[in-house]
């Protein structure tokens, strides 16, 4: 977890990597709009509260300068952490008086343009007369693809409760149990273990469910021989996991668990074969082949329909990806997942999960 008493240093560090980058571009500023960026640089507010509000935004000034923006809700959680002469407020009308202040900041801005929407870019840049306003997307995703010591320490408790939040839940996997009901137990679990929220909405899947990548819990149950997916991950120390697992509830054997056993296989050998040969310099394309190598060989290859994996951190899903056209190479500090899954609507499917950190030899299983 990062340390409190570390953090303003933790945060200056990273605004003058910003820094640099906003030189390199010969920008003059950046304004930072999404919510785990604006955390990453600032340690302010990780969630907006819903997606057309805003807690706020920062101004990261290639002259050393930098303001917190937002409105008077959070004017003292501000005090908190920044200094008040470079807390800005704005109104109801906030496009309006950020153009004001980014003209304080120069001429030439950088902006999310990823995250902003359309009525606010129309709205600053009629506001923003005289600015020269260009996209910088990326910049400060491009520092957060590669954690450093208290990321990944923070990382290790996250998924260390997830660890045991699943050596738990097997055995909550009994007949006659709801999809929702077994969701609600992960939630109770995590917040009663350490966990200060969710890190996305929990996936339990019961029987043709399963073959749902994103499926939502509800009223089916747990019957006698079938798959269960389970897809869960917590929030601690504002870093995420993300862990799915499949079950197999019944006899283990028949016609059925012969399906299941299979499938379940298949997803453990082709899981094998990419972390096999995950390191430094393996691109995300590179990864994905090595699973679905397995797929193809087997005549399955139509039944995985997602990517392989994702990057992991303040966000669930961040960079860097792995999947069939990402030509992004591996470094020391990523943390990625690596979830091949088969899924068949006709009876279910099966998920499994790990997350592993690059090191410079390689990887080490999280």
């Amino acid at each position: 977890m990062l340390q409190q008493n570390n953090m303003p240093d933790i945060f200056a560090a990273r605004r003058e990597n910003v820094r640099r980058l906003l030189r390199e571009r010969r920008l003059d500023a950046l304004l930072v709009s999404q919510p785990a960026n604006r955390y990453y640089l600032s340690g302010f507010e990780l969630h907006d509260p819903q997606i057309n509000e805003s807690a706020g935004r920062l101004v990261i000034t290639a002259d050393g300068r930098d303001w917190l923006a937002t409105d008077r809700r959070y004017a003292d959680a501000a005090a908190r952490l920044w200094e008040p002469e470079c807390i800005f407020c704005y109104s109801s009308r906030t496009a309006k008086d950020i153009a004001a202040l980014l003209r304080r900041c120069g001429l030439r801005i950088g902006v999310e343009a990823e995250c902003v929407s359309l009525a606010f870019a129309r709205e600053l840049a009629k506001e923003g007369a005289g600015l020269f306003i260009e996209a910088a997307d990326a910049f400060v995703e491009d520092l957060r693809v590669c954690k450093d010591a208290a990321e990944i320490a923070a990382l290790e408790q996250s998924f260390a409760l997830n660890h045991k939040m699943f050596a738990w839940v097997e055995a909550e996997c009994v007949q006659g149990r709801a999809e929702s009901d077994l969701a609600w137990g992960v939630e109770r679990y995590f917040r009663e273990n350490g966990a200060s929220e969710l890190a996305f909405a929990v996936i339990a899947a019961v029987g043709k469910n399963a073959a749902l990548p994103h499926a939502v819990p509800g009223t089916d149950t747990i019957t006698t021989n079938c798959p269960v997916l389970v897809d869960a991950g917590c929030r601690v120390g504002h870093y995420c996991s993300d862990q799915t697992r499949t079950y197999w509830v019944g006899k283990r054997s028949g016609s059925d668990f012969a399906r299941f056993e299979r499938a379940f296989s298949l997803v453990c050998e082709a899981q094998k074969a990419a972390l096999n040969m995950l390191r430094p310099g393996v691109t995300g394309r590179e990864a994905y082949a090595a699973a679905m190598s397995v797929f193809e060989k087997a005549g399955e290859a139509k039944a995985f329909t997602h990517g392989l994996g994702h990057g992991v951190g303040l966000e669930t899903h961040e960079a860097p990806v792995l999947c069939a056209k990402s030509e992004q190479k591996l470094a020391p500090g990523m943390v990625v997942t690596v979830e091949p899954g088969l899924y068949y609507p006709q009876w279910g499917g099966v998920r499994w999960e790990h997350a592993v950190l690059v090191v410079e030899d390689g990887i080490r299983i999280l």
